[in-house]
């Protein structure tokens, strides 16, 4: 059977969140976490490798949460993001800066240990079945090495109702290909509709607006443009831009426009949601255990594996 792979994006700080490590928090009855669901519906849909991007500092946590038990089911990897980890010509860069360089960097440190097509997806978001489904069908296709696509939401079903979101507001043709993506920030729903912040003025956003969930089907030849990318990126943010960050949607809306790629974006109508605000996991709980009460998903996981 071919390989492929989902990659779980997991370095993040995680400092909206407020007390512990998001990312492991725990929001199913028996302590499962966001990652075991996007896990149990990736494997659900057909991918048959996992591979981690997490923090060093964070390795024994994160095995004794949740990589040891995975591992029992699915083949299983680990890519390490670090601040430090640049070229060296560029050290002079990391004088004031706290955290890595962003998802680009995040899925640069994967070109060692990912040799297929594979998704990448965010640890602390739940996508939904569906999304996983069209991920794995689109990456299954013949493809040429710069074809992406890109699983897109709903703007109203990505929205928290605990604080503003960040979100990647698509523009698709007919032809459901990406024309454009512009980094939206300090979205929040109003009644009927969304806004959101842009040079310092509010701006109204369409509710079903398809959106960019960090949820992205590449081919391994994309390390290559990310590695010449990154070094691109290092070489030109200035030494006092300590917050600056090498973004995959920033990234692909370049090549875009560029035309060096070409970006297929496959729709889900699934609800979002995530742990982006502490006061959003109690909301995650009780939508986790409505959709076990709605027999989506057993009370236990892998159980039946």
């Amino acid at each position: 059977m071919e390989k492929v792979t989902l990659v779980i994006m997991a370095a993040g700080i995680g400092s909206r969140f407020g007390q512990g490590i998001k990312q492991l928090a725990p929001i199913g009855p028996n302590g499962e976490i966001i990652m075991d669901y996007s896990i149990y519906d990736a494997m659900e849909a057909g991918f048959n490798k996992v591979v981690f991007v997490i923090r060093k500092n964070l390795e024994k946590d994160f095995k004794e949460i949740i990589g040891n038990r995975i591992e029992k089911v699915v083949e299983v990897g680990y890519a390490y993001q670090e601040l430090e980890d640049i070229p060296e010509q560029f050290r002079e860069k990391l004088e004031g800066r706290t955290k890595p360089w962003g998802t680009g960097q995040a899925i640069l440190c994967c070109k060692d240990v990912v040799h297929e097509p594979f998704l990448v997806i965010n640890a602390d978001d739940y996508y939904g079945k569906e999304a996983y489904r069209v991920a794995y069908a689109e990456l299954v296709k013949p493809h040429g090495c710069m074809d992406i696509s890109m699983v897109g939401f709903r703007l109203k079903n990505t929205l928290s109702l605990n604080g503003t979101v960040t979100r990647g507001v698509c523009k698709v043709d007919d032809s459901h290909m990406l024309r454009e993506i512009e980094e939206t920030y300090e979205i929040e729903g109003r009644d009927g509709y969304a806004v959101a912040v842009k040079d310092g003025e509010e701006i109204r956003l369409d509710l079903d607006s398809p959106v960019s969930m960090n949820m992205w089907g590449l081919q391994p030849e994309f390390f290559g443009v990310l590695e010449d990318g990154f070094a691109e990126f290092l070489r030109n943010v200035k030494k006092e831009e300590v917050k600056a960050e090498y973004l995959l949607p920033a990234i692909i809306g370049r090549l875009l426009k560029e035309g060096k790629a070409q970006v297929k974006v496959l729709r889900s109508h699934d609800q979002w949601f995530g742990v982006t605000y502490q006061e959003d996991k109690a909301a995650v709980i009780e939508a986790v255990q409505g959709l076990i009460e709605k027999g989506i998903y057993p009370e236990r996981l892998f159980e039946e594996r």
